[in-house]
């Protein structure tokens, strides 16, 4: 993540009444918790705030069954394009709007699928992979965690 990124993270923290703010993007991970006063920060100061930016490793998300009616689908032999943070799913990019990606439609490395919205941030989420759109694994509008499967790439296809 970007410094100028989590300078703005800091602020949003400063001006807000959150406590702590946890962000992913890309695999990476920065918490920033806000010390209330009183709280030593163990370096003989004792500030209103003290803000850090901690790398932590990415959390596991436990994937569920599909449902018995739902075709399955091997997904060994496909690529996943995942969620890179926890936010809101959109596959369009206004409700009125075409789908960025359709079942069985072939996309190219670095295409938008789809953006996650976070934080009121819209988030433009791109393939990783060229090939073909093999199962949408998600609804349009709904929440989303790190690291869950929005799509299945067939990269033969």
């Amino acid at each position: 993540m970007k410094e100028k990124t989590i300078k703005k993270l800091i602020r949003l923290v400063e001006e807000s009444n959150i406590d702590v703010l946890e962000v992913s993007s890309w695999g990476r991970k920065v918490r920033i918790t806000r010390r209330m006063d009183g709280v030593s920060s163990g370096n003989g100061e004792n500030p209103a705030m003290n803000h850090r930016a901690v790398p932590t490793a990415p959390a596991q998300v436990p994937t569920t069954p599909a449902p018995p009616a739902e075709a399955q689908v091997d997904e060994d032999k496909y690529r996943a394009v995942k969620s890179p943070m926890v936010g809101t799913f959109y596959a369009a990019p206004a409700p009125d709007a075409k789908p960025y990606v359709e079942q069985n439609q072939r996309i190219e490395k670095g295409q938008v699928v789809c953006i996650v919205e976070a934080m009121k941030l819209m988030n433009e989420i791109e393939s990783e992979v060229a090939g073909r759109v093999v199962k949408i694994c998600i609804q349009n509008a709904q929440p989303v965690e790190f690291g869950q499967t929005l799509y299945l790439i067939d990269p033969s296809g």
